[in-house]
Order: C-alpha cells, then structure tokens, then sequence
C-alpha cells in the first residue's frame, strides 16, 4: 500500500487522506503493535475532533472516554496523544499532551 505524503515526525500533511487502512499501514511499517483497545481509543480520538474540532489534550481525552491517563499511559507506553493522534490521522497535538 502506498501511503500518503507525511511529516518527518510520520503525521500524514493532509489529514483527508486518512483511512482506517492508512491508520493500520503507518502502525505496520513503524513496527508499532496495534490491539483492538488501541484502535477503539484511535476511533474515539477521531470521534472528538470531529466534533470539538481540536485535538483532546490527554487529560481530557481519558475523562472523555472513561479511563484515566495512568491507564492510557500503560496501554501507549509513552506520549499517548502523539501516537493516537499519529495512526488516527489526525494534526500532531501541540502543548502537554
């Protein structure tokens, strides 16, 4: 699959050109593991900029969907916001995410 044109940090330049394909693709080729719980809060993230129009900072987006950012840290790792919004083919979130 050929994927769209991204940043040098991986973050598709035109966030129209996101499919759940290119989601699942860029996760693919960064060697990043993708389980449902993860896709469900890609979706989510989505779902809140849809509406809101901005990129949820991280406190926000956890309370949004019922979890805690503990919680969201330990299913990411590090940075949730960055990597959700990455796969999730949304703008690179700016501040402390």
């Amino acid at each position: 699959m050929d994927l769209p044109e991204r940043d040098g940090d991986g973050y598709l330049l035109d966030i129209s050109d996101w499919t759940p394909e290119v989601g699942h693709e860029m996760a693919r080729l960064d060697g990043f593991e993708m389980t449902e719980q993860k896709w469900e809060q890609i979706l989510a993230a989505r779902d809140y900029f849809e509406e809101k129009q901005t990129v949820p900072p991280i406190r926000k987006f956890a309370s949004a969907i019922g979890s805690s950012t503990e919680e969201l840290y330990s299913i990411w790792q590090s940075g949730p916001m960055k990597i959700i919004t990455k796969y999730g083919g949304l703008p690179k979130p700016t501040g402390c995410v």
